[in-house]
């Protein structure tokens, strides 16, 4: 089978707990990603530089969907996902990849994926449906000034 979308079209932002088959095919494909460790290095800032320079060296103008899958966020600040692993984005590096995207000029669709309420206590439903909420309204543009 090939795949839907080119590699080069796919950036990872915040990987941390990869599976043996994961790691396989995100270096088969030649995947660009950017681990805990490079955000750690780097800073979410250059980190973001760099993917969307990836993304949009080929055609500056194409439109990009982000799929922002909530469970990237450390679970002290989202709990309400399958899969919390400790070391995950702070709840500002969080909000800054939405915002920066944005910023771009260049976003057109997203998605926010892997929010399941029933997998945290009440407070930690609600915080993540609330970083949630506030990730859906910085990719539509809410910005501090």
């Amino acid at each position: 089978p090939h795949p839907h979308l080119n590699p080069d079209s796919l950036v990872y932002v915040g990987l941390r707990d990869i599976d043996k088959a994961e790691r396989h095919f995100i270096r088969q494909l030649g995947i660009k990603t950017f681990t805990m460790y490079d955000i750690d290095h780097l800073g979410i800032g250059n980190v973001m530089d760099l993917a969307l320079e990836h993304l949009l060296q080929k055609n500056p103008d194409r439109p990009l969907h982000l799929s922002y899958d909530i469970d990237a966020v450390d679970p002290l600040y989202a709990p309400a996902t399958g899969t919390a692993v400790r070391g995950g984005l702070t709840w500002r590096e969080a909000h800054f990849v939405a915002e920066h995207v944005v910023r771009s000029g260049a976003l057109a669709s997203a998605e926010i994926v892997e929010v399941n309420a029933t997998l945290a206590d009440g407070q930690g439903a609600s915080e993540t449906v609330e970083l949630g909420h506030q990730l859906v309204n910085a990719l539509l543009g809410e910005a501090i000034l």
